[in-house]
């Protein structure tokens, strides 16, 4: 439960919350992940684009932040699913946005040598991909 961030998951635990997933359950976020367990960094949800919430994304994306999460997650980079998340969440502040500023001191910053070997790694991987 120190950890600087977490991610939740787009699953049911049935005992918890049956009619729910993690990431859009109160019951989940607010009372096992912050209550029981105790966690208080940063917690992002699991990608909104993995068709595994219902509704249109800005309703996922309500419902994952009226949870408890501080941070909406969609990854595949549709800009008019992106520009729909965008225009019914709020920025991120207060409590969220102080985690947030946690978790990027934690992270601390980059040197220039990991950067060159990073970015190398990364043209590896993604060589050839447009």
């Amino acid at each position: 439960n120190d950890l600087p961030m977490a991610m939740t998951a787009h699953v049911i635990y049935s005992a918890i919350d049956p009619d729910r997933p993690a990431t859009v359950s109160g019951r989940v976020v607010e009372e096992v992940i912050r209550g029981e367990i105790g966690f208080d960094g940063l917690l992002m949800s699991d990608d909104t684009s993995m068709k595994a919430l219902s509704g249109d994304f800005p309703e996922k994306a309500e419902a994952i932040l009226a949870a408890g999460c501080d941070m909406v997650l969609h990854c595949n980079g549709v800009m008019e699913e992106m520009q729909g998340i965008v225009s019914r969440i709020r920025p991120l502040a207060g409590k969220s946005l102080e985690r947030a500023n946690a978790a990027l001191s934690a992270i601390g910053s980059i040197d220039a040598k990991q950067e060159e070997v990073v970015r190398a790694e990364f043209a590896t991987y993604f060589e050839g991909v447009a």
